[in-house]
């Protein structure tokens, strides 16, 4: 059976990357500050290694003929919430969408009574890898009202870790984002691996990426893409290139995608961090957490249908040219 997959030759040379400078893909070299504990390099290149090897397609559904993309969003919706009721981890919710995603690439003919099934075992196998204390088996069972029992969660599990290869360390959009808004914060001393950024920022950004990945287009970009055109948004372009290495141009697809949702989440009421029980205040920005997001993509959805229907693009200033630092908030 056909896996999603390549198999990519793993490397130390930043310079080989230049072969993907069409692929969308990083030519410049790391941005990451020297650290004590590795070679900022490598950690670089294993990051863009991932982006190569973990394979994304948009198009899978049309393996699957009695599905539907709103039944995608409509899984992924729950599983925010399913998330926030048990106070997982942002990216424990990001592990799931994408071994839920490409897990679908493999297979054919799902039908839409085994969705369920399929995305609650997703997010029980990256509970078990991203959670100190991931719930029990029969929690997750519990969410699903009876649609499935424990021993069906169990044999699912098997068949995803099958099909996936076992490989189950992508770098996420989270991932992606924490990176990027971590290096734009950091002055000449801090520590790289001690929080920086503005927790209030971080959650502006991830509620945009959370109702993006609702979207099944989203896919057709790579997660560094997405989590770099979501930041590009809420700062400038310059520190978004000097953290990503990405140029202008490998990102303005993705950016002029995002508007119609950037426009929806401006609507709503400036998002707000909420407090969990046994979650330390320092970490509360990491918590998945759940709106109205059904709601909010069929508002995309909508507004993504009146500017086809002008024939021209979003009349939103400078997203055809890189957005100037004085045109954002800084992100400090």
């Amino acid at each position: 059976m056909e896996t999603p997959y390549k198999e990519v030759k793993s490397t130390n040379d930043l310079s080989g990357f230049k072969q993907f400078r069409f692929k969308n893909l990083f030519v410049k070299p790391s941005p990451l500050p020297c650290v004590s504990w590795a070679s900022s390099d490598d950690v670089w290149i294993k990051m863009l290694n991932k982006e190569l090897k973990y394979v994304h397609d948009s198009g899978f559904m049309e393996q699957h003929p009695s599905l539907q993309p709103s039944m995608r969003s409509i899984l992924l919706d729950w599983l925010m919430e399913v998330s926030e009721v048990y106070t997982l981890h942002r990216e424990t919710f990001y592990l799931a969408q994408d071994f839920f995603d490409r897990f679908m690439m493999t297979q054919k003919d799902v039908q839409k009574n085994r969705l369920q099934l399929i995305g609650i075992t997703c997010l029980f196998i990256a509970s078990k890898i991203e959670e100190i204390y991931p719930p029990k088996l029969h929690e997750f069972a519990y969410v699903t009202d009876g649609a499935c029992d424990e021993e069906e969660i169990l044999e699912m599990e098997l068949i995803v870790l099958k099909e996936l290869n076992w490989d189950l360390c992508p770098e996420t959009v989270i991932s992606w984002l924490k990176l990027y808004i971590q290096v734009a914060s950091l002055k000449d001393d801090d520590n790289l691996l001690v929080p920086q950024f503005s927790q209030e920022t971080f959650i502006q950004v991830t509620q945009l990426l959370d109702l993006c990945i609702l979207d099944i287009n989203s896919l057709k970009f790579q997660y560094g893409i997405l989590a770099a055109a979501a930041f590009c948004h809420f700062t400038s372009f310059e520190d978004v290139n000097k953290v990503s290495g990405l140029s202008w141009d490998s990102m303005v697809d993705c950016a002029t995608w995002m508007l119609p949702f950037l426009r929806t989440t401006r609507e709503r009421a400036r998002v707000q961090l909420k407090d969990f029980k046994k979650v330390a205040p320092e970490d509360r920005h990491n918590i998945q957490t759940h709106a109205d997001y059904l709601a909010m993509l069929n508002n995309a959805h909508h507004k993504q249908q009146e500017s086809e229907a002008q024939l021209s693009p979003l009349p939103v200033g400078g997203i055809l040219t890189p957005p100037k630092s004085t045109e954002k908030t800084t992100i400090h």
